[in-house]
């Protein structure tokens, strides 16, 4: 299931609600009409009562089930809660919407037999104003959580929204390596742009389609371009969530050092993401191949290969040459766009080997039945 947080409607707060259910209660008792003023007077406490409960239980019911249930929810989306703004905070003060729904129901049949089974108007006009003093008395105690559940999701919809269904890979690096450029020279369209709630950081989420499949990509700063010593807990479990989503992992390299930091330090950097994504296949890249001096040597042949495939209409799956580095590993630069259809390419074959689909093989685990 695929979560879009900037969906979710706005939560109204204790004092909204309650304007809303008692003006919307008071206009229906306007509208009763019956000659007998017993018969008058008990109607409209009676609607007063029920409408004002309907409308504050269906509230708490719609927006609970306008938030997205951790027990359907990807491990990626639960993992991301989780490092935002707890699990068990979700649950708990969600849990109170549904007992607070449950407690103006109840309220409100309560009230409604005490109006309905006598004959004295005053006695009705206590009832009515019995239970709204009960369901005001409800609302204080459910207040606090809608107070989280708004603040919440001001959180919550700046998270990327990612497909768990289509091929996602997390792009790191260094600061400056090139992760942004990477991407945007990568990607089919315009790149988005959301912030972790958790850091002043940006994260980076790209899209390019082969073959009708698109692919997802995403760059992480501030989580996967700093040492383990400078990350605190909620960036480390913002990193766990990094696992459930990644196909691959390209950890981009710049040899030249222009980023500003050193290779060793990029190489440190390269075992802690290694720590760090253990189960992901990972893919080292050399970036800004522009800057290497002398250029690859393939950097001619990789560049007119790319112009005859696109000129050709950029089908099928060709054998593009990949272009290297004088360390032999993998290059490419976003700049000049040389080397980059090939990077796709190579990522596409990486990616579909990382998430083989056998519609013949059962899920492991799966119950067989032997004949």
């Amino acid at each position: 299931m695929k979560v879009s947080w900037r969906t979710l409607p706005t939560v109204l707060l204790e004092d909204e609600i309650l304007d809303k259910a008692f003006s919307r209660a008071k206009k229906a008792a306007d509208r009763v009409d019956d000659p007998d003023r017993v018969f008058r007077v008990r109607k409209q406490m009676n609607r007063m009562v029920q409408t004002a409960s309907d409308i504050i239980s269906t509230t708490f019911l719609e927006m609970v089930n306008s938030w997205p249930s951790l027990d359907q929810s990807p491990q990626f989306d639960i993992s991301m809660i989780d490092a935002c703004v707890g699990c068990d905070d979700y649950r708990h003060h969600l849990s109170m919407l549904q007992w607070g729904a449950k407690q103006v129901t109840n309220i409100s049949g309560q009230n409604s037999k005490k109006i309905v089974r006598t004959g004295r108007t005053e006695l009705m006009h206590d009832a009515r104003r019995e239970a709204y003093g009960r369901i005001s008395s409800i609302m204080r105690r459910v207040g606090p959580s809608l107070l989280w559940l708004s603040e919440a999701r001001e959180v919550l919809k700046r998270l990327p929204t990612i497909d768990q269904l289509l091929p996602c890979i997390v792009v790191c690096g260094a600061p400056n390596v090139g992760k942004s450029a990477f991407i945007s020279a990568l990607s089919s369209g315009k790149m988005e742009v959301n912030h972790y709630p958790f850091t002043t950081k940006q994260i980076h989420v790209g899209h390019f389609t082969h073959r009708r499949l698109q692919f997802q990509l995403v760059d992480t700063p501030g989580l996967l371009d700093r040492p383990m010593e400078q990350r605190n807990e909620i960036e480390l479990q913002a990193i766990a969530a990094l696992e459930n989503i990644g196909s691959l992992v390209l950890f981009l390299l710049d040899e030249s050092e222009a980023c500003g930091t050193s290779l060793e330090e990029q190489n440190n950097l390269l075992e802690d993401v290694q720590k760090l994504l253990p189960g992901t296949d990972l893919m080292v890249v050399t970036s800004k191949a522009d800057l290497l001096e002398p250029l690859p040597e393939q950097w001619d042949a990789v560049r007119s290969a790319e112009q005859d495939w696109i000129e050709q209409g950029s089908e099928g799956e060709p054998e593009l040459p990949l272009l290297y580095d004088h360390q032999g590993r993998v290059t490419m630069s976003a700049t000049e766009f040389v080397g980059m259809d090939s990077m796709r390419l190579e990522i596409v074959r990486r990616v579909r080997i990382a998430r083989p689909n056998n519609p013949m093989e059962l899920p492991e685990g799966w119950y067989r039945r032997d004949q």
